[in-house]
Formats: C-alpha cells, structure tokens, sequence
C-alpha cells in the first residue's frame, strides 16, 4: 500500500495543465468525498500498527503536495487566456442589491443593546413549555383565574404542554438553575390565541429583563426605566400607573411622555401625550420561593415590552400586518439601519 501511494505522490508531481477543468478533475480524483485520500484515511484503521507512522507520513505528503499543485496551477491560470477570453474587462460591474434587517430584528438588537450598557446578559429558553414553567412558577397555580388573561395554545393530546405565552418562563429557568445577584434579558417568540380584530397575530416577539439582588427597590426600577426610554426614545418622562401581574406585587403601566408636537403625535396619543410601551414591578416573593430564592434576603424587579410596539412606535408604522406581509417596499425602507 505504501509503494502504491508513492506511485500516487509521482503523478501528482508530473501533473501539469493550463486548462481549468483538468484541474478540477485532477482535485476530485484525489481531494474529492470519493477520491483517493478519503480511501487512503478509511484504511488507516486496518494498517498495522507498526506502520501506522510511515504510513501517514506518506498519506500527509499526498495530501499537502495534492493541495499545493492545485493552489499553484490556478493561481498561474488567473491571468491566463482562458480566464479572459470572451470577457470584456472594461464593462460595468453589476450592483447588487444589499439586504436589510427587519424592522423587529433592528429594534430587538437596539433594545438588547441599550441593556447591555448597564449589566444585562441574554437568556434563552424552549418555545414550547411545560405548565410549571409558564404558569405555576410564575404564582399562577391550576386554576387561578389570571390564566384567563392568556389565551393559550395547548399540544394536542398533552395538557401540561403550551406554547409559551411569555418569555418570564426564560426567566423561571434561569433562576432554577442560577444564583443572585443576577441582570438578564429574555427576548423570543410568544403564543396566544388571540382574535381580537384582523391586526391580530397569534405569535408575536416580547423582550423581559429581570434584576435580582439583595436590596432592589422600586426605585431602581424606575430609574432603570426612565434611562431605557431616555436612551431608546430620546424621552425620559415616564409614568408608573399601578396594574396587575401575577408574578410582580405591586405591579405597574410604564407610559412615555411623547408630547403634541405634530398631528401624528395627537393620533398616537389620543390627544394625552401619553403612550403604554411596557408592564413592570417587583418580583413576587412567591415566584422567588418556587425557584428556591429566599425572598427575605433578595428582591427583585422585572419588566417586559412588546417588540411589535416599540417598533411600531419608533418607526411610525400604520399597520402591524406590514411585518408579515414580505412587502420588498416596506422593507427596503430599513437598509440604513446599524443594527
């Protein structure tokens, strides 16, 4: 076998061409999936052992002398005839048309971004979840009428399995499986079924973060919101108005300050200046008693946003269909976006 590679390694050594097929046929035969190396690695195994050594020093030597006559041989066509004939050199090159991130990409990577400056890591998670994860966790125990706030998609046949209605189940397992101090975003794909009007959609994209530390107080919170809206919007006029989730006690709306400096500002704001962007507040001690966090030594605060909106909001966009629709004219619009 050895003497028969050594054959292998002279003609490769007396291979010499000018034509560009000829040398792919020549890189095939030996470098190829069914080529003559492959068959040489595949029967290493049965060589014996005190051949082994010789045996791939002299393989190795194909090979390298293999990939350096290829390389040399179409680097010397590069200027060659064949390359050039039949090509005008002096003709216009052709432009091609450069592709953007989607509206909700851009944002999401914004949003992550602005986090990113003051601490926060990213958490991922399953898209399809269990019931402990999604609910029960998250201080909504079987048959709490606050499930009736989601309206959620079940698997056919395993009722302790949904599509996550929310990534707080992101937040669940990280917190399973990690000890504070901790700063993380969640951003992903959520599920509900939910046919309100024609503007509806039955998967949309949230962002949550989740802050746990010992000492944190509503008034990190706050601050943490009024220097996201400050950096994303240019506007760092909030207000906190008290609301209702499970898993935070007390619970809040976050507005933005728009203002009512043009016509489209009254239509967005409904004349108040004002506009929900996100729900907040402080971990609930018993979601922080479910993941074995003792919340006599540890608060915390989480917040979550829908994508869609922001967007929406950022980029002035009439319609929430726009995104699904692949409309190249909608599109092209984001090809200056950085992120």
């Amino acid at each position: 076998m050895i003497d028969q590679i050594r054959k292998y390694i002279e003609e490769a050594k007396g291979f010499s061409t000018n034509s560009s097929a000829e040398i792919e046929e020549f890189r095939i035969k030996f470098l190829g999936k069914k080529g003559i190396l492959n068959d040489l690695f595949a029967h290493f195994k049965t060589v014996p052992n005190e051949q082994k050594k010789e045996f791939g020093q002299v393989v190795n030597e194909l090979k390298n002398l293999v990939n350096d006559k290829v390389n040399t041989l179409k680097e010397a066509l590069e200027g060659s005839s064949e390359v050039t004939s039949g090509i005008d050199l002096t003709r216009p090159g052709e432009n091609f048309e450069i592709g953007s991130r989607h509206p909700i990409n851009s944002v999401k990577n914004r949003i992550v971004e602005i986090f990113s400056r003051i601490g926060f890591t990213l958490s991922d998670g399953p898209e399809i979840e269990d019931d402990w994860h999604n609910f029960t966790a998250l201080n909504l125990p079987e048959h709490h009428p606050a499930r009736d706030m989601q309206d959620t998609f079940f698997i056919e046949k395993e009722p302790d399995v949904v599509l996550r209605t929310h990534t707080s189940s992101v937040q669940i397992r990280y917190m399973e499986e990690n000890k504070p101090p901790m700063r993380i975003l969640s951003p992903g794909r959520v599920y509900r079924n939910e046919a309100i009007s024609s503007r509806s959609h039955m998967m949309f994209h949230q962002i949550e973060g989740l802050y746990i530390d010992k000492d944190v107080s509503f008034a990190d919170l706050r601050q943490t919101l009024s220097y996201f809206t400050e950096a994303l919007f240019g506007k760092s006029k909030i207000r906190l108005r008290p609301s209702y989730f499970p898993f935070t006690e007390p619970s809040a709306e976050v507005d933005v300050y728009w203002g009512l400096e043009t016509e489209t500002d009254y239509r967005m704001t409904k004349g108040t200046g004002w506009l929900e962007i996100m729900g907040c507040g402080m971990v609930d001690p018993n979601v922080l008693k479910n993941v074995n966090i003792d919340p006599e030594e540890y608060t915390g605060f989480a917040f979550g946003m829908g994508i869609e909106r922001i967007a929406l909001l950022l980029y002035q966009i009439g319609d929430i269909r726009m995104y699904t629709e692949n409309d190249l004219r909608f599109l092209e619009q984001f090809k200056s976006e950085l992120f």
